[in-house]
């Protein structure tokens, strides 16, 4: 194993670790930091992830290791993990000792941008890095009002604490086809679509307009684009989707065993036919769209790890390819106050999701076009194992230059 491999496994278990136990930092930090000028702000247009609500205190939404690995920040203060500043240069430590200097993640040129009715463009797509764009077309989810909230959620907590502070609101069509525009002009190649429950009908027609929005100010007939909607009650309604324009298509299952899944999502059970119409809606979709080209997801921690291994597996075995990030217990959400598993858990269960993704012949393209940001450890291990980062290019580049001068 050549050495940059070896400092790079030893980074994504730094960044498994701060993504499970966060960072413990003074806000006061990023004092120094130009965020919302050169480096990009969190906006909260969805969930939050920070253990602790900071609305009016801006936070930096991630930074790279060393050799490139992208990191989550998410503000924890029982956290062993911190960044300090030493006047110079912001870094990483562990119990006070410095780990490695961090680089934080620029801002992206369309978040200086309006859309014609004056709506800011950071807030109608994020930036998820690498040419990934994410739109919360809704920030609320209708579950609520009906008591069926799924508890690890907290999006409706977030539109409580941040809605109105950050502007968030509904996003009409012509505001996403703005923004994708302006996005993929500055090197953007792929949008998901994704939000809280609506009614299906109003969902489908919602998502159409959408996708001719984008296809008419993006000039693109393929843009790329994920819908993130719920499991219809009539699966020929996924057919929509792909002649409406989207390459891929997700639909998130959440929890694998099927008696979990009840408590755990009451109303994808009440609301979505259950658990079992929700894996007939994902084998039909890969009819649809292709193997490969559809997306689950799970949250890794709320059951145990063989029951979500289990069902990633199955699903690949059908061409769908189903992520587990870690689950991180929201604040708002019924669950908060609760523990995830400890990193080394985590860890493990996402070099068995690699080995089953590579298994099912899954590429890294693949792995790219149906998420929402190509950053979960399992794109980090397709990026190490197929030298895909650039400091692979950097360190060939000089060995071949060294070659050269012999």
């Amino acid at each position: 194993m050549s050495n940059i491999k070896k400092q790079l496994y030893k980074e994504l278990e730094i960044k498994n670790e701060v993504t499970v136990e966060g960072i413990d930092i003074n806000p006061k930090i990023f004092a120094n930091l130009d965020l919302g000028g050169k480096y990009q702000e969190q906006i909260h247009t969805l969930f939050e992830y920070d253990r602790h609500p900071h609305a009016g205190i801006d936070f930096p939404v991630g930074f790279t290791s060393p050799n490139g690995l992208k990191i989550p920040f998410r503000w924890d203060k029982s956290s062993k993990y911190s960044v300090n500043y030493d006047g110079n240069k912001y870094y990483l430590t562990h119990k006070g000792h410095e780990v490695f200097p961090i680089e934080f993640l620029t801002r992206p040129r369309y978040y200086d941008l309006k859309t014609s009715d004056g709506m800011e463009m950071s807030h109608v797509a994020t930036y998820n890095r690498e040419g990934t764009i994410f739109v919360a077309y809704s920030n609320e989810c209708s579950l609520k009002d009906k008591g069926l909230d799924c508890l690890y959620c907290n999006i409706n907590a977030t539109k409580d604490t941040y809605g109105e502070k950050q502007g968030i609101f509904w996003k009409y069509p012509k505001q996403i086809g703005e923004t994708a525009a302006a996005a993929y002009k500055n090197g953007a190649r792929h949008i998901t679509i994704s939000g809280g429950f609506i009614p299906e009908r109003r969902e489908v027609d919602y998502y159409i307009d959408v996708a001719e929005a984008i296809k008419e100010h993006t000039g693109l007939d393929d843009f790329n684009g994920t819908g993130v909607i719920g499991a219809p009650a009539d699966l020929e309604v996924i057919d929509k989707y792909k002649e409406a324009g989207y390459r891929t298509i997700a639909m998130n299952i959440e929890v694998w065993d099927r008696n979990i899944f009840k408590t755990i999502c009451p109303g994808k059970e009440q609301q979505c036919g259950g658990w079992e119409h929700w894996v007939n809606a994902l084998e039909y979709a890969v009819k649809v769209f292709g193997h490969g080209r559809v997306r689950s997801n799970i949250v890794a921690g709320i059951e145990p790890k063989k029951s979500t291994l289990e069902g990633i597996e199955y699903l690949a075995s059908k061409g769908v390819i189903c992520s587990a990030g870690a689950w991180c217990p929201n604040p708002g959400s019924a669950l908060e106050g609760h523990r995830s598993p400890e990193p080394q858990w985590h860890l493990d269960l996402s070099n068995k999701i690699y080995s089953i993704y590579k298994k099912a012949g899954f590429t890294y393209d693949q792995l790219y076009d149906c998420s929402a940001a190509p950053t979960s450890l399992c794109h980090d291990l397709y990026k190490i194992n197929d030298e895909l980062l650039p400091v692979f290019k950097q360190v060939n580049n000089k060995s071949l230059s060294e070659r050269i001068v012999v």
